[in-house]
């Protein structure tokens, strides 16, 4: 049997995910990460985007987190994020409607507050659309 870690997704709501994987796979602050069993201690920031888990089974789950904190320790990995939704809830109607409106607010030239807040908006939905198209490609596989 593979080596396994127990992972732990927690959003503000509640727990999302709680199990034995064989990776984990994150979008931190500076790039991709792939946490096995066996990793060293870490915490680093999630960007609002994709966490990919490869199960102890082998079959692949997928998790939109609005971003966070990922801490790794030597027999768990907490995803901890105020948004977790299980790729299979995402609803890409309410995300390109969000795309476009954070677009549109752009477009417009609106006060700094509102352009921070819409350039946030359109970096969560564009994760969220982003997870919903590499679902799509692991289904086609």
């Amino acid at each position: 049997m593979a080596s396994t870690i127990r992972c732990d997704i927690v959003s503000a709501e509640e727990e999302i995910f709680h199990g034995e994987v064989q990776m984990v796979v994150a979008t931190g602050e500076m790039g991709e990460l792939g946490i096995a069993p066996r990793h060293a201690p870490l915490i680093t920031r999630l960007k609002p985007g994709q966490v990919r888990l490869t199960l102890a089974n082998g079959e692949e789950q997928l998790f939109y987190v609005s971003g966070g904190i990922l801490e790794v320790q030597p027999q768990v990995v907490t995803v901890l994020t105020d948004t977790a939704i299980r790729g299979g809830d995402l609803d890409e109607a309410q995300a390109q409607k969000a795309k476009e409106e954070a677009e549109r607010v752009l477009a417009n030239r609106g006060e700094a507050m509102e352009i921070a807040e819409a350039q946030a908006r359109l970096a969560e939905a564009m994760a969220q659309l982003q997870a919903l198209e590499r679902l799509r490609k692991n289904l086609k596989h």
